[in-house]
């Protein structure tokens, strides 16, 4: 049987195989709650069997979502419909995760469908941040650069966030510090042009997310997973790199953080990308090759034998899925019968289960 089924243990917590639900944004909350949209799409993703189920990016701040229907926990009126979310997910045998995040400089836009492009004013827009006043592109809000109170505003909703997170029964947190939102804003010489300690050398850069990761693992028992999503690259001159990437994974490592999930791209709007089938994959490997910690592999991930040949070759530890479980919610039941593994369906579907000839 493939590795892809075998369980992993990260903390304390066993996910019961290796394939994770990747955060995808719904943009169907109102003032940042939870609906009964994001129970059934989370919810049926653990039914489908995957081990980790991570919720959307979840605003720790109004002024952090990306767009006024984004998902979020910076009150403690969002906890109850989340911790129905949650139970269910437990119940279901799969372990319920929430990607904390900051959108940054790519804040106040609208929803996909409407367009990229700054939400107007007079649509409910607000004021953005950033390490320093450089918008995303001419179409995007001009941020403000923040101030030393302001960093010190953000690393605190972080670290509530994580308490929020924790009474709503969250299992896993991921620290969201890629594609573009503010924490990958400091790590990039391209966004942060600084003068002070967070900007300008790689220590500096890396100074907001190593205090956020310290401020959350305040917070967070360190027997409770903690994961942080960065972009390996920004895939352009002069940005973040792999070998920087390597390097924060080491020091991460040692502050407190499980699983390094690494994606890529998404802070230069003039980045040039090779896409194709699991072009992020390296990155995993690569990261988890030199700094020794477990790693995530993200990007068109699509056949259960690319997600077991991943696993079984030791390129990552775990496999982050989004859109092919936008198309199958099961895929990981009929991964596991494609690829001759036995795991368990849920009692109701059991009539339903395939079984072999003889």
């Amino acid at each position: 049987m493939s590795n892809l089924f075998s369980p992993l243990q990260l903390g304390n917590v066993t996910l019961r195989n290796r394939i994770t639900v990747s955060p995808m944004c719904e943009y169907s909350s109102e003032d940042g709650f939870a609906s009964n949209w994001h129970l059934v799409h989370l919810g049926s993703r653990a039914v489908g069997g995957a081990g980790l189920i991570l919720t959307e990016a979840t605003a720790v701040s109004p002024e952090g979502r990306i767009s006024k229907y984004d998902l979020g926990i910076w009150k403690d009126e969002h906890i109850t419909k989340l911790k129905e979310i949650t139970a269910f997910i437990h119940e279901q045998g799969a372990v319920a995760g929430i990607q904390l995040a900051h959108a940054g400089r790519k804040a106040s836009t609208v929803r996909p469908w409407e367009g990229s492009k700054a939400l107007p004013p007079e649509e409910g827009g607000w004021q953005v941040y950033a390490p320093s006043a450089i918008p995303f592109n001419d179409v995007y809000p001009h941020p403000e650069a923040l101030s030393i109170d302001g960093i010190r505003k953000v690393t605190g909703d972080f670290r509530e966030a994580a308490v929020r997170a924790q009474k709503a029964g969250f299992k896993v947190i991921e620290i969201h510090a890629a594609h573009g939102y503010l924490i990958h804003n400091f790590l990039s010489p391209l966004s942060n042009t600084r003068t002070d300690e967070y900007g300008g050398s790689f220590e500096n850069r890396s100074r907001v997310l190593l205090e956020i990761v310290a401020a959350v693992r305040e917070v967070w028992p360190k027997p409770l997973p903690l994961i942080v999503r960065i972009s390996a690259t920004d895939w352009a001159e002069g940005g973040w790199n792999i070998g920087e990437s390597v390097q924060l994974a080491s020091i991460l490592k040692e502050r407190g953080v499980d699983l390094i999930d690494c994606s890529s791209g998404g802070l230069a709007a003039h980045q040039k990308i090779s896409v194709g089938p699991l072009y992020q994959v390296p990155f995993a490997e690569r990261i988890r090759k030199d700094s020794g910690i477990m790693t995530g592999a993200v990007g068109l991930i699509t056949t259960a034998e690319e997600a077991a040949s991943i696993i079984d070759s030791g390129k990552a530890d775990l496999v982050l899925m989004a859109r092919e479980l936008l198309r199958d919610p099961y895929f990981p039941l009929h991964a596991a019968q494609a690829l001759g593994a036995e795991i368990a369906w849920p009692v109701q579907y059991e009539r339903a289960k395939p079984r072999k000839a003889h």
